[in-house]
Parts: C-alpha cells; sequence; structure tokens
C-alpha cells in the first residue's frame, strides 16, 4: 500500500509541478552553463547505493572540496542556490527517486557512504526502510544550514548538534511508521513551508501522542540551543 501511494503522489506531483521544474532548471542552466541537476551517490534500504536527483544549488564541483555538511552562510552555494534551497526547490528531483523506487515520500532522510560508515548499530537500523523525502527531522532540522552558519568545522558540528536526534527522530519513525503517520509528516512539512512555528507544534504534538520520550520533544520544540549530544547506541560524543 505505501509503494502504491508512493508511486501515485510521485507521478501526478511530478505532472503538476512540471512547469516549475522545467522553469527552475533553465534558471540554473543559464547562471553558469552546466546541468541543472546534481546527482548525488546515496545510500538506501539495505546499504544499497542509488543516484538521488536533485536541481543544483551549489556550484559545479562543490561536493569535491571535502566538506559534506552545508551551513547557510557556505560560499559553494550560488545566488539561485538560496533561492532554491529556502523552498526546498533542490528536493523536486528526489520525486523521481520516489517513483522508481529508491525512496519514499515519508522515511528517514537518505545518508552519503561516509555518513552511514560512522553508524553506530542503532543507527544501521535506519537502513532497514526506504530513506524519504521528509520525516520529523526534516521538519525539525529545516534550518540546518542556518545551525551550522559560520561553523568553522560544519561536519563535526553536525555530528555533535543534529545527527544525535536526526537518528533518534528517524529511529522513531521506523518504529512506528503507518499510512496516517505518513499523511501526517506530509501535511506537515507543507506547513513548514508557510509557518514553520507551527508546523513544529503540530509535530511536538504528535511526537507526544506517539509516546517520544521528553528528550526527544524537547529538542523537537526547537525553543532552546542545540548542545553537543551522543548518537543512539554510542557511549561518547562524536569524534
Amino acid at each position: 500500500m505505501k509503494r502504491l501511494f508512493d508511486c501515485f503522489v510521485a507521478a501526478a506531483a511530478l505532472i503538476v509541478l512540471a512547469p516549475v521544474l522545467l522553469i527552475a532548471m533553465l534558471l540554473v542552466w543559464l547562471q553558469d552553463r552546466h546541468s541543472p541537476l546534481y546527482i548525488a551517490p546515496r545510500v538506501g534500504r539495505d546499504g544499497v547505493i542509488f543516484d538521488m536527483v536533485k536541481l543544483r544549488s551549489m556550484i559545479v564541483g562543490a561536493d569535491r572540496s571535502g566538506v559534506e555538511s552545508t551551513a547557510a552562510s557556505d560560499r559553494r552555494i550560488t545566488r539561485l542556490g538560496h533561492f532554491i534551497r529556502r523552498y526546498k526547490l533542490d528536493e523536486l528531483g528526489q520525486l523521481w527517486n520516489v517513483l522508481i523506487g529508491d525512496m519514499s515520500l515519508v522515511g528517514p532522510r537518505p545518508n552519503t557512504l561516509a555518513g552511514t560508515e560512522v553508524y553506530t548499530d542503532a543507527e544501521r537500523r535506519l537502513l532497514s526502510v526506504r530513506p524519504g523525502i521528509t520525516d520529523f527531522a526534516s521538519i525539525v532540522f529545516a534550518d540546518e544550514g542556518e545551525i551550522l552558519r559560520d561553523r568553522a568545522d560544519p561536519d563535526k558540528a553536525y555530528d555533535e548538534l543534529i545527527r544525535p536526534w536526526k537518528s533518534r527522530l528517524g529511529l522513531f519513525y521506523v518504529d512506528r511508521q503507518s499510512a496516517l503517520l505518513d499523511l501526517q509528516l506530509i501535511a506537515y512539512t507543507a506547513l513548514a513551508i508557510v509557518s514553520r512555528r507551527r508546523a513544529l507544534e503540530r509535530i511536538v504534538e504528535l511526537l507526544r501522542q506517539l509516546g517520544a520520550d521528553e528528550a526527544i520533544i524537547a529538542v523537537a520544540r526547537r525553543a532552546t540551543p542545540l548542545t553537543p549530544a551522543t548518537p543512539p547506541g554510542a557511549n561518547e560524543i562524536s569524534a
């Protein structure tokens, strides 16, 4: 049922959003005359590598810098790229990945090979399902770029501040996934584009209804600064 729903929604969305995608692709191509698409290798279900399709928001060759996490202040982001990221247009290409079965509409966000190689045993359960375009963490950490802004080492900051809770929220979804939860997360993702504050309120309420612990709920509120934490299954903060 989930796969049928994914295919139907992805196909319909690609048809409806085709004009937006085509205009965005043209604008990206016009800025530097290079491909408007960025094909990003990611780790899917059961550790299988697949090519994730994204609308390019960074300069050509940005992935060769050795830095995987992207701060809002990252100089690799083009001027148009900031707009693309602000309205999540870069994620629309992943509807194709959903259509062909690499991804689902809802599920833990796909990670890089380097990212999964440092997973704890607990985190490896994230690979038991298809990765998704959105999930709890996509809404809670929609401002990931701002969290990492001006950090001397964005990858280290990501591992200490975001990864522990992104993984916990992903595992929470894996353990409680359902058709109703998927519909709620899709609706709250759309709401977040209009009002992130209201979306976070809905996410906090949903987490509480589903029995999340207070630590996760507190982070989901995003009312206080994030502090370094340990990933699920780890005894110390990532080095």
